[in-house]
């Protein structure tokens, strides 16, 4: 690997941590090393003239400062257009008065008004990774999988608004932007706004100072399909609120498609309208549940299948599924880092790489579970006594639930085979084997124990 080329691999660490993974992802990650490299006048990549002229804007003089932090001898960063055809970018659209490039017969053009200076309006591309097809499904998400696939379906709009909620990081933006793709498939002059409550909002503060709101609202209501995430930022903004509703109320009075996003359900978003709670649940709410171990594990096998030059042992996949447990997105990056790094040092990628390259994020996401509180949560899932746990019954009704806890401190905690059997009554390391390995076989035969390990499992990682 050539000098360059390792900066290369700094810079765009550097720029991730600094722009944020969202921002990284959308706009800096498509951007490459031209081929021919030059340590003195470097040239960088990128698959549309719309995303370069964004990086250009936004990021020219920040990329040279970067190149130079790490290779003084840069003279110059020139950024240029190169279309890939592996890797077709959803661009886009332009607006009537405005010129863009023509999009690849691949890409889905996202259609945009213009703005309330009468510019064309600023909106990101959306990210051709985040599709139906890459959706990683499992029963946490089943629902509102199938809800976002019925509403981008053609044909007669069967509900809206579609409200989903969910933790940080589990899937609802990739939902959204998967509902924008098969709608646009369909649909290819569809007028598609997809934006945050965050910018709904400063945008609408913006026509206010500038005496437009017509053409905010003239933008907004005349989507096909509009679809608004992170809902619960607009709490406490009354005015806002207020055009949200009626934005709200034109979208679904059209039979139009409207999507909505939020970290709560609707009622649990405190600060927000009643009049617009009310008018979000007359839709379909569905929500995404924290992820399970098993979920994290798929996915992290499904992005290394789709890394064709790089191997990911097993035991590093099991490791991150474990410990990386907050959110997806946390999960994907933490997958990423190790790669990028085994790329950038030449290292083969084994459990101690992996364990030193994450370090603080390992140790930040470790769960202290102990065996008092897989204990006491395996009782007040089967109702039982805590003093049942220890005691000498062997009806299955206790026994079961017992080798359900056994199994859980083995696999959740540090303790060995001997301290999980004292603290089980006194029983032996042989007792704790043959409820681990029960459990393990029962999980892959009998539903109800499998559903069981996989409610307590969720609820120990929360």
């Amino acid at each position: 690997m050539s000098e360059l080329a390792r900066a290369w691999g700094r810079v765009r660490a550097n720029l991730r941590r600094s722009a944020g993974a969202r921002v990284f992802d959308q706009w800096l990650a498509p951007v490459a090393l031209a081929e021919g490299e030059d340590s003195v006048d470097v040239r960088l990549t990128l698959p549309s003239a719309f995303m370069t002229n964004w990086v250009k804007s936004h990021y020219a003089d920040r990329l040279l400062h970067e190149f130079r932090a790490v290779l003084p001898g840069v003279r110059s960063v020139a950024i240029d257009t190169v279309a890939r055809a592996a890797a077709p970018v959803v661009l886009a659209a332009p607006v009537a008065a405005a010129t863009a490039p023509t999009p690849t017969p691949a890409a889905r053009p996202v259609a945009v008004t213009a703005n309330v200076s009468g510019g064309a309006a600023e909106r990101p591309a959306l990210d051709p990774r985040l599709t139906f097809d890459r959706f990683v499904v499992d029963a946490s998400n089943m629902v509102a999988l199938n809800a976002a696939q019925a509403l981008a379906a053609p044909g007669a709009v069967r509900f809206s608004p579609l409200f989903i909620h969910g933790g940080t990081g589990q899937g609802k933006t990739h939902l959204m932007n998967a509902i924008a793709h098969r709608f646009l498939a369909d649909h290819p002059q569809a007028r598609v706004m997809l934006l945050s409550a965050e910018r709904f909002m400063f945008e609408f503060v913006a026509a206010m100072r500038a005496r437009d709101t017509f053409a905010f609202k003239a933008k907004l209501r005349s989507c096909d399909l509009l679809l608004i995430d992170d809902l619960q930022f607009i709490a406490g903004k009354d005015v806002t609120q207020d055009e949200f509703f009626h934005t709200v109320n034109e979208i679904m009075a059209a039979g139009k498609r409207l999507v909505i996003a939020a970290d709560r359900a609707p009622q649990a978003l405190d600060g927000i309208e009643p009049r617009i709670l009310g008018r979000l649940g007359s839709g379909l709410v569905v929500d995404i549940r924290p992820s399970s171990p098993e979920l994290r594990r798929t996915i992290l096998a499904r992005r290394v299948a789709e890394m064709p030059d790089t191997r990911v042992p097993d035991d590093v996949l099991d490791l991150l599924a474990a410990r990386i447990t907050a959110s997806i997105r946390e999960l994907e990056g933490a997958l990423t880092r190790v790669t990028a790094y085994a790329m950038l040092t030449g290292q083969p990628i084994d459990l101690a790489f992996a364990t030193q390259t994450l370090g603080d994020m390992l140790r930040g996401h470790q769960r202290r579970v102990t065996i008092d509180q897989i204990q006491k949560l395996v009782c007040e899932h089967f109702e039982l006594k805590p003093l049942d746990l220890l005691s000498a019954r062997r009806a299955r009704a206790v026994a079961r639930p017992r080798q359900i806890a056994m199994y859980l401190a083995k696999r959740l905690t540090t303790r060995s085979l001997p301290e999980i059997g004292r603290k089980f009554g006194g029983r032996d390391h042989s007792t704790v084997i043959h409820a681990v390995r029960r459990i393990e076989a029962l999980r892959d035969s009998d539903r109800e124990v499998d559903q069981a390990v996989h409610v307590l499992l969720g609820q120990l990682e929360a």
